[in-house]
């Protein structure tokens, strides 16, 4: 992951809620987690109430997830938002990126109204943007960020990943196309956690 070798320096948090109800994303932010040694044990099987992104920013929104569930469940809770930015959108969709296409929409409704509006658009700049958040019952807070800038590609392309990853695109091949392990080593998701494990390596008591 970005090659940041797993820390003899960093105390893995015992136990750890992964604050998210999308599978798809839990077993990416699972997958880093597990492999750089950052938690004994990733908690499973818990509930908690739905909680609203009601804030105007990545960040907010990912704290207000983390917050949330620490408090539910009583247990530290690592959260994640994530925004695809389209220049010629100025900036949009942003915060509503998993309801582009409404609030109940799909995936590849999703990836569908991004290419009709796009269409006939020359300027297909993009910026994938994650913010990750963890939250400790004692109230301590980390937040980190990771970008990754790339363009959005004419027609859906590959058949991994979720999401918009089909016509994301970064040096010719949509994160569709190259695959989990590929992905896990330079997507936007990565680099927001890689940058939140070398925090947790400065400041590892919470």
């Amino acid at each position: 992951m970005s090659g940041l070798p797993p820390s003899p320096d960093l105390a893995p948090i015992p136990r750890l809620v992964v604050a998210s109800k999308n599978a798809d994303k839990i077993i990416e932010i699972e997958a880093i987690l597990v492999r750089e040694r950052v938690v004994g044990e990733i908690v499973r099987g818990l509930s908690w109430p739905d909680v609203d992104e009601t804030e105007a920013t990545l960040e907010g929104n990912a704290l207000l997830k983390a917050r949330a569930v620490a408090t539910a469940t009583g247990l530290p809770a690592l959260a994640d938002d994530t925004g695809l930015e389209v220049a010629a959108l100025d900036g949009e969709p942003g915060v509503h990126t998993a309801r582009f296409a409404g609030p109940d929409a799909s995936y590849q409704d999703n990836v569908e109204r991004m290419l009709a509006v796009l269409d006939g658009v020359d300027d297909r700049r993009a910026t994938f943007r994650s913010v990750v958040a963890i939250v400790w019952p004692s109230g301590a807070e980390l937040t980190a960020e990771g970008r990754l800038e790339g363009t959005i590609a004419r027609r859906a392309r590959g058949n991994f990943g979720f999401g918009y990853d089909p016509i994301f695109e970064v040096a010719g091949s949509t994160l569709g196309e190259i695959g989990a392990e590929a992905k896990a080593a330079m997507s936007h998701r990565a680099l927001a956690l890689t940058a939140l494990i070398k925090l947790l390596v400065k400041d590892p008591v919470r």
